[in-house]
């Protein structure tokens, strides 16, 4: 193992500590919370693996700004199945949906987007309106595949062991989309070793692994898997797509070469 990727290893592990003891509570909708809003659309907001809802409070924060009602999801990825979470988050989602008369969009990070695709695969929103997913495996993890039998991936739990790219694995479980989806996709500077992620990536996630058959709209901005959440033109194109149906390519990332030749 070389130097480099040791580096990747040692960040995996700390990754890995910062979920334990930094920001893996759970907090869930309840009904009280779900009746609010009723008036604006709404955005269902799911968050990645290891994380809590509080974790998305800057782009819930935005998204306020930009007119929509925020409800953030809480799940435990930690120790549950993809299963259970669905479980977990389909009450939370139902109520919500259930409250709100207007358009409810969907946005999910990383592992957040994956839960969104599948709800969404298995109840059908009656005022659906679009969906937003950022720096999420859609055809699985590269990441995933090559930590599988390191005992690294039994600090993080069930669902991560099913996150690779094997025909068996939980994102190839998901069917294409049937609804407007915009996928987002981050390029970092020190991506991960070409002996772990092949190709351009967010430190965690390929640009290839993000694309989906089907999608709407795709696009490529300049951010490391963990900061998406908090990058403000990934903010901006998620507002942009929530509201028109696309991106805005007038200059707002540094990756528009990459974008008009990739979509």
């Amino acid at each position: 193992m070389n130097h480099r990727l040791n580096k990747y290893v040692l960040a995996f592990f700390l990754s890995t500590l910062v979920v334990f003891f930094g920001c893996a509570s759970t907090k869930v909708i309840d009904e009280a919370e779900a009746k609010a809003g009723t008036e604006k659309e709404v955005v269902v907001l799911l968050h990645g693996l290891g994380r809590s809802n509080a974790s998305m409070w800057l782009l819930a924060s935005r998204l306020e700004s930009a007119g929509f009602h925020v409800e953030r999801v809480g799940y435990n990825s930690l120790d549950q199945t993809p299963e259970e979470i669905l479980n977990d988050i389909a009450g939370q989602i139902g109520r919500c949906c259930a409250a709100h008369k207007r358009s409810v969009h969907f946005v999910g990070h990383s592992l957040g987007g994956l839960m969104a695709r599948a709800y969404l695969q298995n109840h059908r929103v009656e005022n659906l309106g679009r969906v937003v997913l950022i720096g999420t495996p859609n055809n699985g993890s590269e990441f995933a595949d090559y930590f599988q039998d390191s005992w690294l991936m039994g600090l993080v739990g069930p669902t991560a062991k099913v996150l690779g790219t094997g025909e068996n694995s939980f994102p190839k479980s998901l069917a294409p989309p049937y609804y407007p989806v915009g996928v987002i996709a981050g390029v970092h500077e020190y991506g991960a070793s070409e002996s772990v992620i092949p190709g351009r990536d967010d430190g965690l996630v390929s640009v290839e692994a993000t694309r989906l058959e089907g999608m709407t709209d795709f696009i490529i901005i300049e951010t490391g898997h963990s900061m998406m959440r908090y990058n403000q033109q990934v903010a901006s194109q998620t507002i942009a797509f929530l509201k028109n149906g696309k991106y805005e390519r007038t200059g707002a990332t540094g990756t528009d070469k990459d974008v008009s030749r990739e979509k």
